[in-house]
């Protein structure tokens, strides 16, 4: 079977180390897709969900901030501040910093402020909509 090598790391540990048929990740244009031997490549990713088949051809879903992916000589390389399993989303505790961030925004605040605000809006946003789509009712 033809795989790569991936490496997921989130600030406090890492998430997925193995043999990967496929990755999907967000961009600022839209969803990267990485295949056994893409070319190198260096991108920022953006907040949201990931995608990944691990060389089983088991499926796995997770909701990441935002980051910076590498892939080079068929190893990928996926670096983000915080990477969940949508089972590990705590929904009353997104939906509580996502109203926190949502009020921060609407204190006055210097750029680096309002930046942090929105990115959390983001995070909080993009938790709140991994947990609806994997979790079961």
């Amino acid at each position: 079977m033809n795989t790569f090598s991936l490496k997921i790391i989130a600030c406090d540990k890492v998430f997925f180390e193995g043999e990967c048929q496929l990755f999907i990740f967000l961009v600022e244009d839209g969803e990267m897709a990485i295949l056994p031997h893409h070319e190198p490549m260096t991108t920022v990713t953006e907040v949201g969900e990931i995608f990944f088949r691990d060389a089983e051809g088991k499926d796995f879903h997770a909701i990441a901030s935002d980051g910076f992916f590498e892939f080079r000589r068929n190893e990928g390389i996926f670096l983000a501040f915080s990477v969940e399993k949508p089972e590990e989303i705590d929904r009353k505790r997104a939906e509580e910093a996502l109203d926190r961030a949502r009020e921060a925004m609407q204190k006055k605040q210097s750029f680096i402020e309002y930046k942090m605000s929105e990115a959390n809006i983001s995070r909080a946003m993009a938790r709140l909509k991994g947990y609806d789509k994997y979790r079961p009712n």
